[in-house]
């Protein structure tokens, strides 16, 4: 009989190498395969899917299959694919886990999904995860990352991002509470967050202005079947985003008012 097929597995973030986050999804999914950290030296958060095109990037090996990268979260996804594991491709690429939500429109911003996203791009089974931290708490609040670890390793053990189409991921958000207070896992819709856009503008010594770009969560749009409705009511949030095409019946639609353009 042969051995049994160890599955290979890359973890990214955008919190940096040196994250809780990151290291306490190492540890869980390390007891399910074999595991390679390719993630950034330095926080990377919201810096969406940028990647470095116009300067060289490095890698450093800080310990057996942990690699810094100076670059960002989707160079860590590329750079993991395309070079540290180029000859024993991974099974699967789990991004996390994020300090914070990343939920509804804030997907686009993040760097975590980025480098699932990345992967996806290869048609590499990806994951990314959130612990849904309220950063209104009290300080010393406890991060509880293992809550959203467990659940990870026990997504993958049931093969569910196996059924992903082509070019598709799973982003996952994990409300920041132990294991028993979990109400709920729900498959969600992305949802819409609202924030109030602050632009602070300042002058410096030289009395040049500058910007900088704030603004405060303001709450959720009540949308049933949304992450954000999840989360809310206690439950794991776990979003499907196809990266390529589009509803046939939307393109109909679109079609039908394009029609009517004389030109």
């Amino acid at each position: 009989m042969k051995p049994k097929k160890t599955m290979k597995i890359l973890i990214c973030n955008d919190d940096g190498v040196y994250a809780p986050g990151i290291k306490a999804l190492k540890a869980e999914l390390m007891k399910i395969g074999d595991v390679t950290v390719v993630a950034p030296l330095e926080e990377r958060s919201t810096t969406g899917h940028t990647l470095t095109l116009d300067h060289p990037l490095r890698i450093v090996e800080i310990e057996k299959n942990v690699f810094g990268c100076s670059g960002y979260p989707a160079d860590c996804g590329l750079l993991g694919l395309a070079e540290v594991m180029k000859d024993n491709k991974p099974d699967l690429v789990v991004s996390g886990i994020n300090r914070g939500a990343n939920l509804a429109q804030d997907i686009y911003y993040s760097g975590t999904v980025a480098a699932a996203r990345e992967a996806s791009f290869h048609n590499i089974k990806a994951i990314s995860v959130s612990t849904v931290i309220d950063f209104g708490a009290s300080k010393g609040s406890e991060e509880r990352y293992e809550t959203a670890a467990r659940f990870v390793k026990e997504l993958i053990l049931t093969k569910i991002h196996e059924s992903l189409p082509k070019y598709a991921m799973l982003n996952v958000n994990v409300p920041n509470v132990i294991d028993k207070d979990i109400v709920g896992i729900k498959a969600s819709a992305i949802g819409f967050r609202h924030y109030s856009e602050e632009i602070l503008k300042r002058t410096d010594f030289k009395k040049r202005e500058y910007y900088w770009i704030g603004g405060i969560y303001k709450g959720f749009e009540n949308i049933p079947g949304s992450d954000c409705n999840a989360v809310e009511e206690g439950n794991i949030s776990v979003t499907p985003i196809q990266i390529i095409g589009q509803a046939q019946q939307d393109l109909k639609f679109w079609q039908s008012k394009l029609d009517q353009i004389n030109f």
